[in-house]
């Protein structure tokens, strides 16, 4: 499969055609994904369409190298987790793909990179190495090509001055930050901001209480003094993006889909509109494992949007979610 192909995707046949070579790619080169499937008794001959390609549970990423390439690997992303507990690593071999993923994808929701001013508010991931949404947010402060653009650590009186000054001034801004950070912001300062996209990429990383969804957005709203807030869907293990525009609701882009799985029975997926576990196909992780059962909660819209409703109790994941071997 040319990685190309993927940013090229215009109907559902295209998807399912690139899916089901990546399948196949994944049986050739990828060891774990391989064991997995063979675990589960699975014959590659009879996997003809997508709804029938197994999922490797997320976990995965944190016993083994995932892998589908021979090529040198580029980079290790890491997942953030407590002290002591086991992280994710995702072993990439092509950055440039991740860039162009990730640049394409924005481009698709949000337009032109060089029309915002970009405002990150990311002090964990700044505080660690191994972070893909460093690596992403930092190129896009670059592509930006905005003078005033840039990370924030702790800085949050120069953080106020520079959003207030730059709203006022109606330039466009996108500030994004972790969950946590942006309502410390708030606490700290009071803003009513009219050129500015507030964008939560998730977690309180156990700084604060955790919040559902609905309540830091109204805490967050209420804070910055915006109808709407922007979320990122990403984790470490993909190469992709989802984003919301403040509804709860998660478009994808033509490479990136979901699919919802039997909270009961992995292996079985259940149709839109009913609440599952959510898998993941994002095609431009063709060279690590694009077929990804995550530890997310949800619900399918349509073709590409979805729902995010929570997380699995680790007490609640069955089936073979629980596999080891």
């Amino acid at each position: 499969m040319q990685s190309n192909a993927i940013f090229n995707i215009k109907t559902s046949a295209e998807f399912e055609d690139l899916a089901l070579q990546s399948f196949k790619h994944q049986w050739e080169f990828n060891a774990i994904y391989k064991r997995f499937c063979n675990h589960l008794g699975i014959d590659p001959s009879r996997i003809n369409t997508v709804e029938k390609i197994p999922f490797l549970p997320i976990q995965f990423f944190k016993q083994f190298d995932v892998l589908a390439s021979q090529n040198p690997v580029q980079a290790i992303f890491t997942s953030s987790g407590t002290t002591g507990s086991v992280t994710s690593k995702h072993h990439v071999t092509d950055l440039d793909l991740y860039v162009k993923s990730f640049r394409e994808g924005f481009k698709l929701h949000y337009g032109n990179i060089e029309e915002y001013t970009i405002l990150a508010l990311l002090p964990s991931y700044l505080e660690r190495d191994g972070s893909s949404l460093i690596v992403m947010v930092d190129q896009l402060i670059k592509d930006s090509k905005k003078e005033e653009s840039g990370f924030y650590l702790n800085d949050y009186p120069g953080l106020s001055e520079k959003l207030k000054r730059l709203d006022a001034e109606g330039e466009k801004i996108l500030l994004i930050g972790v969950s946590f950070a942006l309502l410390d912001l708030t606490e700290a300062f009071q803003f009513n901001l009219n050129n500015t996209i507030v964008m939560e990429t998730g977690g309180m990383k156990g700084r604060r209480k955790e919040l559902i969804r609905d309540e830091l957005h109204q805490l967050l709203k209420n804070g910055f003094g915006v109808d709407k807030i922007h979320s990122e869907y990403g984790m470490t293990e993909l190469l992709s993006q989802g984003y919301s525009k403040g509804d709860g609701i998660f478009t994808t882009p033509p490479w990136l889909r979901v699919y919802m799985r039997d909270t009961e029975d992995a292996l079985q997926l259940v149709p839109e509109g009913v609440t599952g576990g959510i898998n993941v196909i994002d095609l431009a992780n063709h060279n690590s494992c694009p077929f990804i059962a995550t530890q997310d909660l949800g619900k399918k819209l349509d073709e590409n949007r979805f729902e995010i409703l929570g997380r699995f109790d680790t007490s609640d994941i069955r089936g073979c979610n629980l596999m080891v071997f």
